[in-house]
């Protein structure tokens, strides 16, 4: 699933490829695709720009003579993606909509086999309600609000990592490499994270997500950027998806839990189990 590694990938790429570029037509091929307000509205607007905040992509589209600005909300889901592609190239399967630029020789269009994703077309009024609900987002918190945010929550950190209300932008993969890195044991109850591990915590969170970034990414299966390029981060994995396998640090054997109904991938050595664990299952 698309985390936000992965979706500031997709970010980047659409700000060199896209950013400026006339919309002139939007064939939507399964309906419902585009939701909010008509799929329509974006016709003939200019890509003013890219945001993101968590794994939440937001494309502004400039006003046009008497229509106010509107933004393209972006939600890849487990399997969304958008590639930009020829016109004249093969539709890839679920293809959902396709989205012309400038004079139609070039299409931004987009996948979701698995129909988790999201595009919403929305005034920025109504954008701002729905990013509001979201945490700070995980690349732009500091520190002091990093380590306040935990609090005395009795939940497992992992929990708390995964909660986008608390912090958005990590899913899975990120949370359990930022935890190894930073030697903490997934069950740790939020509250119960020392002073110390909280700012390694924080710190190791950025780093991972900053070394993701610089590699495109994580791809398993679904994953590619605009460009239809898959990331290269995977070999970079020090314990997401490794149980069973020797620690790249001690050579033990990663394990696998089940946090918060989540897969939790750990080492046993370097992320010492707490005496009092929040429960898992």
């Amino acid at each position: 699933m698309p985390e936000l590694p992965e979706v500031e990938t997709v970010r980047q790429g659409l700000e060199r490829r896209v950013l400026g570029r006339r919309i002139s037509a939007i064939r939507v091929l399964r309906p419902g695709t585009v939701r909010g307000q008509p799929a329509s509205w974006m016709e003939g607007r200019r890509v003013a720009s890219f945001h993101r905040k968590g794994k939440t992509l937001i494309m502004e589209l400039s006003g046009e003579g008497s229509r106010p600005r509107a933004d393209l909300i972006v939600r890849l889901g487990m399997t969304g993606r958008l590639v930009l592609n020829p016109r004249e190239a093969p539709l890839l399967p679920h293809t959902h909509a396709c989205i012309s630029l400038d004079d139609g020789r070039e299409e931004l269009r987009y996948c979701d086999p698995r129909r988790f994703g999201m595009l919403r077309l929305s005034t920025p009024q109504e954008t701002e309600q729905m990013l509001h609900s979201l945490g700070p987002d995980a690349l732009e918190v500091t520190e002091s609000e990093f380590t306040g945010r935990m609090g005395k929550r009795h939940g497992a950190i992992k929990g708390w990592l995964l909660n986008q209300q608390v912090l958005s932008g990590l899913g899975n993969i990120y949370a359990d490499e930022a935890l190894f890195a930073a030697r903490v044991h997934p069950q740790t109850p939020a509250g119960k994270v020392s002073k110390a591990a909280r700012r390694a915590l924080y710190r190791a969170v950025r780093n991972v997500l900053r070394r993701a970034i610089a590699l495109q990414g994580t791809t398993f299966r679904d994953y590619i950027d605009i460009e239809g390029r898959p990331g290269k981060f995977m070999s970079r994995l020090q314990v997401y998806g490794r149980a069973g396998q020797p620690c790249r640090r001690c050579n033990n054997t990663v394990q696998r839990i089940v946090i918060c109904g989540r897969s939790s991938h750990f080492c046993p050595s370097c992320q010492r189990r707490p005496r009092k664990t929040a429960f898992s299952l």
